[in-house]
């Protein structure tokens, strides 16, 4: 699912613009699907040393950055598999706005720039490209708190430059708001540590429409239902079928249901009706 991030066919670092969501959605199901219980294992990722912060590709970094990064969480994580969390995810890291190659430490980065500037393209454009995937944008440091280098260290200059959104976006912000992304995340490790359904629970995906993702996790009688829709925009989802309990979610599921509509970034996990 990594290679949506470029454009296919091309080299990485022309990106892809906007995230191909049915062919997530495909990878995805494959994976699920076809890695057969007992003979194999998923390691369920969104970031990693060597990719971008999934929210600056694929979420939202504006007005919808918590909701979008809480509908990421709840995807993966109610899939079969072991999820990862990368530092900085649990509490909404972003890209860094690199201005300049100084900034950059990445030898792959510092290598493509190079060749790109013989090759005449424009430095605007090249840093672009490694603004949006380049590898350092993993790399900064954590963002602690609100003080000096965001309480990753007390020298005046760290081997990569601290997000200068560390100040609201921080650790020891996080923890104080009861409705933030870390607060999510720690649900959903509870979740996955207390039933046992998310290990062994088929996985099957649902027909809906392109940016809506939605599946089932269906064990003997024992059925949950995940949805997210993995966009910024009012999607269409009907869904009649009853529930008894909603185990984890970011908006309103029974206005949603009733509404036949997915406000931006809603997601959710029901447990139906046997």
């Amino acid at each position: 699912h990594i290679g949506l991030q470029h454009k296919p066919d091309v080299p990485k670092w022309d990106y892809a613009k906007e995230l191909d969501v049915p062919a997530l959605k495909a990878i995805f199901n494959k994976w699920q699907t076809q890695l057969e219980l007992g003979q194999g294992w998923n390691s369920l990722f969104w970031n990693n040393h060597d990719l971008p912060r999934v929210l600056s590709i694929w979420g939202d970094t504006g007005v919808n950055r918590v909701k979008s990064a809480q509908a990421l969480a709840i995807l993966l994580h109610l899939m079969r598999g072991t999820p990862y969390i990368y530092q900085g995810e649990e509490i909404g890291m972003t890209n860094y706005p690199f201005a300049d190659l100084e900034q950059i430490d990445d030898i792959e980065s510092l290598n493509f720039a190079h060749e790109a500037l013989e090759k005449g393209q424009d430095m605007a454009a090249i840093m672009d490209s490694i603004r949006m995937i380049g590898r350092d944008n993993a790399r900064t440091p954590m963002q602690w708190d609100s003080t000096k280098q965001a309480g990753f260290s007390s020298a005046d200059k760290t081997w990569l430059p601290v997000n200068p959104n560390y100040q609201s976006i921080n650790v020891q912000a996080a923890l104080a708001d009861p409705d933030s992304i870390f607060y999510t995340y720690q649900k959903l490790v509870q979740l996955r540590k207390d039933n046992d359904w998310l290990i062994d629970a088929d996985f099957e995906l649902l027909e809906t429409a392109d940016k809506v993702f939605a599946y089932k996790r269906v064990r003997d009688s024992e059925s949950h239902l995940v949805v997210v829709n993995f966009s910024n925009q009012e999607q269409n989802f009907a869904w009649s079928d009853s529930f008894e309990d909603i185990l984890i979610s970011n908006t309103d599921v029974v206005v949603a249901l009733n509404k036949q509509k997915l406000q931006a970034w809603d997601a959710f996990c029901l447990k139906l009706t046997d």
